[in-house]
């Protein structure tokens, strides 16, 4: 996506370009950001771009020509939204960044300063925007906060697209509590529920931890959550309520497919090149090698969460990693797999399915893999959602026969159990 911005502080901009996710996303061209300044765009010699309102009153007002000279010098890319800071805008939901995120390839961010903008700047704007009650001294912030909340919906920015369904306000209702180890801080327990390992339970109990917070603290959100539940039953569809996970109606939705089908069965395959000067990693854990030798390939070539994933992908019938995650693609150089299986997991759980269990096999001569297969169960099953007992590593060896025999490369067969919740 192009984002262009038109302001009299393009410096106020940069942290954009360093701030974490969202900064690796501009370096990885996931978005691209365009500062304008209409200042560059006067012709005086003073560079003006502020005058005395008409009809007196106190402040000054920033003048149409430059920003107009600006805005007409701003390339146009595919589907463009010109978007306005204001604080007589419409207030910003998650709803309209999720719009602007998939509806549009550019856009173009408008930023007042001063008193305010002449009127006439208004006719550039498609929307008005505001992000409260409340005056700045510029729109650049506003702008910042709308480049932050769009880029971080964009495919590739976030870790999964189910953990960005899973937010505040994505659905009307606040996230639910979140909690890691240790078990017990400070006389604090994590709820007995979440180490239960009852999948179907803990997402219950979110479910209704979701409604109960939103109740509490934002009673206005809740009220529209219910009101959207009564007009989801009026006209049949299927209310948010069931469509959270654990949570089943009967009788199976379109969304179950039309055959019924609860079950699904995937194999993966996989083989990388032994090369000297790179790393070894198999389930995400890094081994040594007696020769030194390492595995070649454009991420870091985990052969076992390679198999897996295509396993996964392959049960629903949605091809395999070649797909998704391109060897000529420089986002995912380097990349570590089992991020990339987080990011499959994402588009599984999209489709309604859960892992029951998986199973590998690694095909390598050497190192030995015995004492590093409990490190790789728990690192694939942490990514999975699963408990470790359900992902399934052995190793074995070819005798020497072809090219993993030969030592020229380790391979992995794999095999992936889906079944609806």
């Amino acid at each position: 996506m192009r984002l262009d911005v038109v302001s009299l502080a393009p410096e106020a901009f940069a942290p954009l370009l360093s701030l974490g996710v969202i900064g690796r996303a501009f370096t990885a061209g996931i978005a691209g950001l365009h500062l304008h300044n209409p200042r560059d765009h006067t012709t005086d010699r003073y560079r003006k771009v502020d005058d005395e309102p008409y009809g007196g009153g106190a402040g000054m007002v920033l003048k149409p020509e430059p920003v107009f000279t600006a805005f007409e010098a701003i390339p146009r890319q595919g589907q463009r939204r010109v978007l306005l800071m204001s604080p007589q805008g419409q207030p910003l939901h998650q709803s309209d960044l999720q719009r602007w995120a998939t509806a549009y390839d550019q856009l173009v961010l408008l930023c007042g300063h001063y008193e305010g903008f002449d009127e006439r700047i208004r006719s550039l704007a498609d929307e008005e925007v505001s992000v409260g009650d409340f005056v700045l001294t510029g729109g650049e912030l506003p702008a910042a906060t709308v480049i932050n909340g769009v880029v971080r919906l964009l495919p590739g920015t976030v870790g999964t697209a189910a953990s960005l369904e899973e937010e505040s306000h994505s659905s009307l209702l606040l996230e639910h509590p979140h909690y890691t180890r240790p078990a017990e801080f400070r006389g604090m327990a994590v709820p007995a529920i979440l180490r239960s390992g009852d999948h179907g339970a803990i997402a219950r109990w979110r479910f209704e931890q979701q409604q109960e917070r939103t109740l509490q603290r934002r009673p206005d959100l809740h009220a529209r959550w219910l009101q959207e539940q009564g007009s989801a039953a009026a006209v049949g569809s299927p209310s948010k309520a069931a469509e959270q996970p654990g949570w089943k109606t009967e009788p199976p939705s379109d969304a179950q497919g039309e055959d019924g089908m609860q079950l699904r069965i995937g194999n993966g395959y996989d083989i990388h090149r032994l090369v000297s000067g790179r790393p070894l990693i198999l389930g995400g854990q890094r081994l040594e090698h007696p020769a030194g030798l390492g595995l070649d390939g454009h991420s870091d070539a985990d052969v076992l969460v390679h198999a897996l994933m295509d396993a996964l992908l392959g049960a629903l019938g949605l091809g395999d990693i070649g797909q998704y995650f391109p060897p000529d693609d420089p986002r995912w150089k380097g990349a570590d797999s089992l991020e990339l299986l987080e990011r499959v997991m994402g588009l599984i759980r999209e489709r309604g399915w859960d892992v029951v269990n998986v199973d590998a096999v690694v095909v390598a001569e050497q190192p030995k893999l015995r004492p590093h297969i409990a490190a790789m169960q728990a690192a694939i099953a942490g990514r999975l959602g699963v408990e470790p007992d359900r992902v399934g590593v052995k190793a074995t060896t070819n005798e020497r026969l072809d090219a993993t025999g030969r030592e020229e490369g380790i391979a992995c067969h794999a095999v992936a159990l889906l079944q609806r919740p």
